[in-house]
């Protein structure tokens, strides 16, 4: 994909809180919480090993010689491991990027920590300005004491942006929505994130004390703060959760430009991974409306850096841990 794309790929990589996907890999029942980022950093590492199985001049391609590429500059893996046993080496070049983007959304403890060894972009579920100044600081203060540059991982909250022409019209569209939303499948997705059936819960009554599963940590946690700081019922939880119960910019283009700034010049984040109420109206008006008060401020790019996802994120292209001195 990265070849093809030119460069333009990245890997998010997702440990899932969904039980149902380990029936899907070979295994009776879902690994424990911190057992499955045990199993993620090795599959990590075997993935970007398999990446280095040639040098990046490997392939000569010398058509006088008879030679494709040079065996010298091929190297097998022949990793074995406490979960993966892979012999290598990779059927094809080097990507583009050097190694796809590496991307990571866990916000747990055991998630911060590989956010802060691997990632260079970790998407986060929003909440409050302190709670992303938080997250924000924890990261990178892991990746400080790591010996990682800080610079070479962004934090990117999901953002679900509203754009009216007053505060008023946005408002009455992000209600729209949200009305739209089935309570039946609203109440399946909120029993998923708790892990935790939900559905015997009383709807208009508080959400009652969850109890420890082996379901994303950060995602409860989220929903239950937020149950408990916004007085929900049940029902409205499950509404928010059936839409979007994260980070939300609900305004107009002026009033939404206000808050991305001071979440990025406020160590709340690098960026924002935009989600959009419908498309394409949603991505137009975004677009075309709150992207050119972005840039009349000087916090979002008028020019692309570069050709590939890696330099437009300013990331730098990972050494070859098997050729690069």
């Amino acid at each position: 994909l990265d070849h093809i794309s030119g460069g333009r790929a990245g890997w998010n990589i997702v440990t899932t809180s969904n039980p149902d996907a380990a029936l899907n890999f070979g295994l009776e029942d879902h690994m424990e919480h911190a057992e499955r980022y045990k199993r993620a950093r090795e599959f990590y590492d075997v993935v970007t090993g398999l990446w280095d199985s040639f040098a990046d001049d490997a392939f000569v391609r010398d058509v006088e010689a008879g030679l494709y590429f040079d065996p010298d500059k091929m190297h097998v893996l022949n990793h074995k491991g406490k979960y993966l046993s892979v012999r290598g080496p990779l059927n094809i070049a080097r990507p583009v990027q050097g190694w796809p983007v590496i991307v990571q959304a866990g916000a747990s403890e055991d998630g911060r920590q590989l956010a802060a060894e691997t990632a260079e972009a970790v998407f986060t579920g929003g909440g409050s300005l302190a709670d992303g100044q938080k997250l924000y600081a924890d990261i990178k203060g892991r990746m400080d004491r790591l010996g990682r540059n800080r610079d070479h991982l962004k934090i990117l909250p999901g953002a679900f942006v509203v754009v009216g022409e007053s505060i008023e019209e946005a408002k009455e569209k992000r209600a729209l929505l949200d009305s739209k939303v089935h309570y039946d499948s609203a109440i399946a997705s909120l029993s998923v994130i708790l892990g935790t059936d939900a559905s015997g819960f009383d709807p208009e009554g508080p959400l009652p004390p969850i109890p420890e599963t082996n379901a994303s940590k950060s995602g409860r946690q989220r929903l239950v703060d937020l149950a408990a700081r916004d007085k929900l019922t049940v029902r409205q939880l499950a509404q928010r959760v059936g839409g979007y119960g994260g980070l939300s910019f609900v305004g107009t283009p002026v009033t939404i430009a206000d808050q991305m700034e001071e979440w990025l010049t406020s160590f709340g984040c690098d960026g924002f991974n935009i989600m959009f109420p419908f498309l394409p109206a949603g991505l137009d008006e975004f677009v075309d409306k709150v992207i050119p008060e972005l840039q009349r401020r000087g916090v979002f790019r008028r020019e692309y850096e570069g050709k590939t996802l890696r330099e437009n994120l300013g990331l730098p292209r990972p050494k070859n841990r098997f050729f690069d001195a």
